[in-house]
């Protein structure tokens, strides 16, 4: 039995969750910034923009509600309620925005990544990929303030969306956080502008990010995001990996437009672009160590003075052991599980530390 434990922060590798055409991908050959310019290359000469007013009719295949109520509604992540019933839903092609005063007045197209600040030119303005359907009077609070985790919300949506002051990496202005539900999706859809529009991200048109607080572009082609983004996005990234709602979205964006979100498809090319900003020290704080046990096989053991909770993930996101640990009781038994690729987390009251796992 061998397995090893890869510093580097990285979902999953190996595993490919969408239905990309035989040979889509063979050119991403490289790592770092360079697989990055080999994806741009890939989703941008494949990408058709189809018009604005297209997207409406878009979403009628790409954003209908097939996995929560299951009621064919408008699927949006600023009012859906995945856990019950929704505040307000949407039917396609009705109430669209037009004016709003409140929530469930109209619904509009939002922009993940918002369109002022490259000036609404396109086909950034049209891209599917990061323009969704939402609650206009949602996506009004959401102006165009970068995303984030809020402590003490300003404003909190009907489905639990916040705006506020932002309390992670370092980064203290006002965001707009989402539900946990769609946190990965964004995170997602935001990595993939940052690919696909990487010669456009610092064009003379654009909005400096110098000039505004919300700006969360860093001035380069190759990073494009401030490094607290990144290590936001990446967190996300992680905690909620590709749903099957994903899936489906990619693959209905891939019909309308002809490109794809690689990062849906391969959620370990995140990881391997951005490794330089993600790595274990400035992403995660952490007092404690994980290392095989060299006196007990089939162990791992983690040297610790507190208790830690441990949940190993395989490569669906979903737990396949759950331990808590501490300084008494500091080794993990991982005999049972298959051979594979899983995702260790490990988390204290005050930190959390997140290692790939592959077991031989």
């Amino acid at each position: 039995m061998k397995y090893k434990l890869l510093l580097p922060l990285i979902l999953i590798a190996t595993f490919s969750f969408a239905q990309a055409p035989t040979g889509y991908y063979s050119s991403a050959s490289g790592s770092g910034y360079t697989l990055k310019t080999q994806l741009k290359n890939i989703i941008k000469n494949g990408h058709i923009d189809q018009g604005y007013s297209a997207l409406y009719d878009a979403y009628e295949t790409s954003d209908t509600d097939s996995f929560y109520e299951n009621d064919n509604t408008v699927l949006d992540m600023y009012s859906e309620n995945p856990s019950g019933t929704d505040p307000y839903n949407y039917t396609h092609g009705a109430r669209k925005c037009g004016n709003y005063n409140s929530e469930n007045d109209c619904y509009n197209r939002e922009h993940i990544f918002p369109q002022g600040f490259f000036n609404s030119q396109t086909p950034m303005r049209t891209d599917i990929h990061h323009v969704v359907p939402s609650d206009g009077s949602v996506n009004g609070r959401r102006s165009n303030y970068p995303f984030g985790e809020v402590t003490n919300a300003n404003h909190t949506s009907l489905n639990g969306s916040k705006v506020g002051n932002n309390t992670v990496f370092g980064y203290s202005g006002i965001v707009f956080e989402p539900i946990d539900e769609f946190k990965g999706d964004i995170a997602r859809m935001l990595f993939y502008f940052a690919t696909r529009y990487e010669d456009d991200v610092t064009d003379s048109s654009w909005d400096d990010p110098n000039d505004s607080a919300n700006n969360p572009l860093n001035g380069t082609n190759h990073q494009v995001y401030a490094q607290w983004y990144i290590q936001l996005l990446y967190k996300w990234h992680l905690e909620d990996p590709v749903s099957q709602r994903e899936i489906v979205r990619n693959n209905e964006a891939y019909d309308f437009q002809g490109n794809r979100n690689p990062f849906i498809d391969h959620p370990e090319y995140v990881s391997e672009i951005w490794s330089s900003v993600l790595s274990t020290e400035s992403f995660n704080k952490t007092s404690f160590k994980i290392y095989p046990n060299p006196n007990v096989n089939g162990t791992l053991y983690i040297n610790t003075n507190t208790e830690i909770n441990v949940n190993i993930y395989n490569v669906l996101g979903k737990i396949v052991l759950n331990y808590k640990i501490d300084a008494n009781t500091n080794s993990i038994n991982i005999s049972s599980l298959p051979k594979g690729v899983y995702l260790i987390k490990c988390n204290t009251a005050s930190t959390s530390i997140t290692k790939k796992l592959i077991k031989k």
